[in-house]
């Protein structure tokens, strides 16, 4: 993409990038640039204080930190509006859903860096301010009550037909003590 599709501005988190044209889900947004480095020769530099490593696999690791890499600015979110794909060595955002002009450009970093570095500070992303996040995402809450209500519903339902069943039962025997009465009195 064209770099005047964003624009690189003050976010809640830091530096971030926010779009300033319409994405529609699964749309390419940005490629992650940068040198290809070993994984030893990573953690040098993450010795020394670089923040922007991106591991490729368990051999190859991109060190993004250059300003020209407009992915570096993508921030983290536990409710992200794109997800990572690594095709090769080349690593690419794209739109898990539709994103408007003046969205900020959003990730979830993944476990191992949020155990690493965000877990000890708390998040900061509006998803977790908001009460949700990783460990109690919106949606959970609203499908918690949704499986909640199913499965009263289901209970009734099992309740409804076991009283139906037993009614059932119950008309069975009446009828069987009538015919068994009938053929009494006809002896």
């Amino acid at each position: 993409m064209a770099k005047s599709n964003f624009r690189v501005g003050r976010s809640k988190t830091g530096l971030g990038l926010f779009a300033l044209k319409k994405f529609r889900k699964g749309d390419y947004l940005v490629t992650y640039q940068g040198r290809k480095l070993t994984n030893p020769q990573a953690e040098e530099l993450e010795a020394r204080g670089n923040k922007y490593l991106f591991e490729i696999n368990s051999r190859w690791t991109r060190d993004g930190s250059s300003r020209s890499n407009l992915a570096r600015y993508v921030n983290h979110s536990c409710a992200p509006n794109c997800e990572t794909m690594i095709r090769g060595h080349t690593i690419t955002y794209e739109a898990c859903k539709g994103i408007y002009p003046g969205d900020e450009i959003l990730v979830d970093y993944g476990k191992n860096y949020w155990d690493m570095f965000i877990k000890k500070h708390g998040c900061r992303c509006d998803a977790c301010k908001a009460g949700g996040g990783r460990h109690n995402p919106p949606w959970l809450k609203k499908n918690k009550e949704k499986r909640r209500r199913l499965r009263e519903a289901a209970e009734r339902r099992l309740k409804l037909k076991k009283l139906k069943a037993k009614k059932l039962k119950a008309q069975k025997l009446k009828v069987r003590k009538n015919k068994k009465q009938k053929q009494k009195k006809r002896r």
